[in-house]
């Protein structure tokens, strides 16, 4: 599939071309292409396996493509120093997958800590900025608690605000729903698409949920079997007929999308080393 149309460059916060991604000889993914725009909310979606966090790895410096460009804010992440790159991280925010809070802090501090680490602040300065941010995540009443004693649901929300308490111009979000109870689950919907209205900030969405998604992407980009499988607005993906398209979004058990991991060279090697050693 061709990569997306081009927008004015200085709309284009992040850009993949023709990136193949993946660990040691294995790839992930091959030939994916992507943009996101400022203001936009773009989701990544797919089944376990498929390569949605690897992206984000990806566009966070985290990994390099096996081959392919990497644009963000306009910089190839390829060719960027530890300096440089860690400069470029404080204009991006990442809402982690596990919440990744520090336990031995409360929900205060947790938010306040990147505030700490990359700008001088008074303290007055932190504790506006860490209460208004609690507060657009509805938790700025449990700003005194452990992070042992909110619920997994509440956890997710403390990562979310700590992952804007710097106004990230490109934020991404690793399986924001998962966890979360029905209303919490709408809330951080509607809160993901009003902060990149809002702030104009894009907004990188890496989940499998459909039905939250699809209330709130501009542009949703389908990944499985190696490869970009489908690439539009909610609406055009709605109403493809192509069955990878439809498995997915049906969450039908028979298609051609595999419930099986694949199996790569990598593993065989490891199986025939086994059964080398078991003789």
């Amino acid at each position: 599939m061709s990569a997306p149309p081009l927008s004015p460059a200085s709309d284009i916060l992040l850009r993949l071309e023709g990136v193949a991604l993946g660990y040691g000889d294995f790839a992930v993914l091959h030939d994916f292409s992507m943009q996101v725009r400022r203001g936009q909310v773009v989701a990544i979606m797919g089944g376990s396996g498929s390569g949605k966090t690897t992206v984000l790895r990806a566009a966070t410096g985290q990994i390099r493509p096996h081959s392919g460009t990497i644009l963000a804010f306009g910089q190839d992440l390829t060719r960027l120093d530890a300096g440089s790159l860690l400069a470029l991280r404080q204009r991006m925010g990442v809402l982690f997958q596990q919440g990744a809070l520090f336990t031995d802090l409360d929900v205060y501090e947790n938010v306040a800590f990147p505030l700490r680490e990359h700008l001088r602040l008074s303290e007055a300065e932190i504790r506006t900025r860490v209460l208004d941010k609690l507060d657009a995540v509805g938790l700025r009443a449990a700003a005194h608690l452990r992070v042992s004693e909110v619920s997994g649901g509440m956890a997710r929300r403390v990562a979310l605000a700590r992952a804007i308490v710097l106004s990230p111009e490109l934020i991404f979000y690793d399986e924001p729903f998962a966890g979360l109870d029905p209303i919490s689950m709408g809330v951080t919907a509607r809160l993901i698409r009003s902060l990149s209205d809002t702030l104009g900030c894009a907004s990188v969405v890496i989940t499998h949920d459909v039905p939250e998604t699809f209330a709130i992407a501009d542009e949703i980009y389908l990944v499985g079997q190696g490869t970009l499988k489908a690439h539009g607005t909610p609406d055009a993906l709605g109403a493809s007929t192509d069955p990878y398209v439809r498995q997915f979004l049906e969450g039908a058990p028979d298609g051609p999308v595999a419930f099986d991991y694949p199996v790569t060279p990598a593993f065989e090697a490891w199986l025939a080393r086994g059964e080398g050693a078991s003789r």
